[in-house]
């Protein structure tokens, strides 16, 4: 029988659920360690469509180099957001930062046009100064981005997010560890859309459905990292695995400023530094994700002003080394919102995982041999979580006619343009006609197509300010 001093000593899963906790450290791994597996791919998949973009066309864009980069300054980034409010340069929430797939349509683009990554490099110095505007003004816009619009860009964000975990469950196409091991001949259980990616995904998901609702304690925490795990023994037995990166990987390797070089043009700046516009937005989105998710109210105007200057800043100095836009990784917010874990101290060791992953090239390949289809299985929910966590905003507003015009609207635009390839080509052709402009029309149309019909984000977020600053407001009920 246990003394009284013995219990007093014990931790109980009550410090995970609070900022400054002091959870032990058999806690706080299980649950850093599934923040980081969600975000690994985050940062490493957009590097290596960016590399290939680049190379396809004729560069020699180094991508381990660009991968380690992504690795070492999401860590770096995360670190800023945590504990950087205290110099009004982070947001102090409980968030992750990587390299976003908001930005890797745009960012093919211009590296496949330039043959290297040094414009998109330059653009993001422009583009970090964007955001740090947004986050000095972020009383003034905060005014436009009541919960009906931020719900809206949630919802939004959560519905483009599904395409990519579909894709992931069932192995994605792009994956290039699917070409090597194609070449070797074991195409069987990986080609896109097989039964054995389907079976791998669903047991993932299961598992992480099942412990979500049936599992107690650390087993329902962490029941992401769970599923990742069986899912990757299971994978194994398909031989979906690869272990021949790690015999490549170097053991110890640090950034150096500058390797890619950096270049301004307006072509990339352009469309770079909107998105940056509507990431800073959407990073109001994921703050207010997280702390009504994870902590039941909504983010404070200097979390808000901290996080966005500190989310521009660090883009800023980032892209001095190399590593493509970042910004607060949506699923890790599901994450915050399944678990209501918000222990900095969490999210700390996830930053530090991520970091050594930078530092060890071997480690980061380790994590890079999970299969597509197993994280697709796992992240599924998370994604799920961020849809539902915007339509919980949406409902705080009254649901009138004027709010659902707003909302519905929105959506049906960003959702309608972004799902209808080429829609956008016929008036940016006339525009580029009426405008006589230098530059080509194919590379004009991708501009504007990867920058509005990439995601349903950017322009659900344009009409949600719109219509709910120029729509009459609801007259107050009387009796």
């Amino acid at each position: 029988m246990s003394t009284e001093k013995e219990k007093r000593n014990r931790k109980d899963n009550s410090e995970l659920f609070k900022w400054d906790g002091n959870p032990s450290l058999g806690q706080m791994l299980p649950l850093a360690a599934q923040h980081v597996l969600a975000a690994v791919v985050g940062c490493v998949t957009p590097a290596i469509l960016v590399a290939n973009a680049a190379n396809n066309a004729g560069g020699n864009v180094n991508m381990g180099l660009l991968i380690q980069v992504s690795l070492v300054f999401a860590a770096l980034s995360t670190f800023l957001q945590l504990f950087g409010n205290k110099i009004h340069l982070g947001s102090g929430l409980p968030v992750i930062i990587g390299v976003s797939f908001a930005y890797v349509p745009t960012m093919t683009a211009i590296a496949a046009q330039a043959q290297n990554v040094d414009t998109i490099l330059g653009a993001m110095v422009i583009g970090g100064i964007v955001a740090i505007i947004v986050g000095l003004s972020i009383k003034q816009i905060r005014k436009v981005f009541p919960p009906l619009v931020i719900g809206t860009v949630i919802f939004a964000i959560g519905l483009s997010l599904y395409t990519t975990a579909i894709n992931y469950m069932a192995g994605n196409p792009s994956n290039t560890y699917e070409v090597i091991v194609e070449e070797q001949g074991k195409t069987a259980a990986l080609v896109f859309g097989s039964w054995q990616n389907w079976l791998v995904a669903f047991i993932t998901l299961g598992i992480v459905v099942a412990l979500n609702h049936y599992g107690k304690g650390l087993f329902k925490l962490a029941s992401i990292l769970i599923g990742l795990v069986c899912g990757y023994v299971v994978a194994l037995c398909f031989g979906m695995v690869d272990f021949s990166a790690l015999s490549s990987a170097g053991w110890f390797q640090i950034p150096k400023p500058f390797e890619f070089g950096m270049r301004f043009e307006v072509s990339a700046i352009i469309p770079l530094a909107i998105l940056f516009l509507v990431n800073s937005i959407q990073a109001m989105g994921d703050f207010s994700a997280t702390t009504s998710g994870g902590m039941d109210r909504l983010p404070t105007d200097k979390e808000l002003n901290g996080g966005i200057i500190g989310y521009g800043i660090s883009n800023i100095v980032s892209s001095c080394f190399g590593c493509p836009p970042t910004a607060t990784f949506s699923q890790n917010v599901g994450i915050v919102g399944s678990t209501k874990v918000v222990a900095r101290k969490v999210f700390a060791m996830a930053a530090g995982i991520l970091l050594v992953a930078g530092m060890i090239p071997k480690f980061s390949a380790l994590l890079r041999t999970i299969p597509q289809c197993v994280l697709g299985g796992a992240v599924a929910s998370v994604f799920a979580s961020i849809a539902m966590t915007g339509i919980k905003l949406l409902v705080t507003e009254k649901l009138t006619f004027r709010n659902t015009t707003v909302a519905g609207l929105s959506i049906a635009i960003g959702m309608g343009v972004s799902l209808s390839d080429g829609c956008l080509n016929q008036m940016t052709q006339s525009i580029h006609s009426a405008l006589h402009m230098s530059m080509s029309l194919e590379n004009f149309q991708s501009i504007i197509n990867n920058t509005f019909a990439s995601s349903p984000v950017v322009l659900a977020t344009i009409f949600a300010v719109l219509l709910n600053l120029v729509l009459p407001k609801d007259k107050p009920e009387t009796e």
